[in-house]
């Protein structure tokens, strides 16, 4: 009787970038302990001045400390260039409300099964307004599982902060992977107006905003 070759497990590293995150990230660490194919967890504590480093600690993760606020891009490509073992890893943003184990798995799977080469969570049936976004821009999500031998071919600015997203779609693209949409239902996360109150939430939203359109016309 023939027998096929087991497949080795590919090691999988979740990045989660955080900026004065200590309010959240534990309920997105928590979830991440549950899950036996998570390999390791770098969070990216960039320039915070709360608790965020020490919760991340707490739960195990390996915790990169920015001396200084350098922006989501830079945060996300120190986190990746920490996983060197990994062979996919999968980006979080630190402010999820409501993810489970099942919906780290969905975004996982497909890569992992190799039917992808990278996919891209789509928050379903959480909040209006994060959902909205979702739906008008699924591009725009902090969500995604990527081979990590597609990170290394990247050559991203890391000014290019909230835009990081635009970027990498388009340098995957170029390079002709394949990105799968993943559905997440009931995730969503934390407004900028709850975690900084109206004004500088309204602010720290339209320099978001700001740096993903000028992303645009790089296209």
């Amino acid at each position: 009787m023939k027998t096929g070759a087991t497949k080795t497990k590919e090691r999988v590293a979740v990045v989660i970038p955080a900026y004065n995150e200590a309010a959240n990230i534990g309920a997105v660490l928590a979830t991440l302990a549950q899950l036996a194919s998570v390999d390791e967890v770098i969070v990216v504590s960039d320039g915070s001045t709360d608790a965020t480093a020490a919760i991340a600690r707490s739960y195990g993760a390996d915790v990169v400390e920015c001396p200084v606020n350098q922006g989501k891009a830079a945060a996300m490509r120190l986190g990746w260039e920490r996983a060197r073992d990994a062979d996919v890893v999968l980006f979080l943003d630190a402010d999820l409300v409501g993810l489970a184990p099942e919906h780290v798995e969905a975004l996982l799977a497909p890569v992992l099964a190799g039917d992808t080469d990278a996919t891209v969570g789509v928050f379903a049936g959480g909040r209006r307004a994060t959902e909205l976004a979702h739906a008008l821009a699924p591009f725009l999500s902090g969500q995604r599982a990527v081979r990590r031998s597609l990170l290394e071919r990247l050559e991203l600015d890391d000014d290019v902060g909230y835009g990081v997203e635009m970027a990498l779609n388009r340098a995957l693209r170029r390079m002709g992977a394949t990105v799968k949409e993943v559905a997440l239902p009931d995730v969503s996360q934390v407004l900028k107006e709850e975690k900084l109150g109206l004004a500088k939430g309204l602010a720290a939203r339209m320099r978001m905003y700001w740096e993903i359109l000028r992303e645009i016309p790089r296209g």
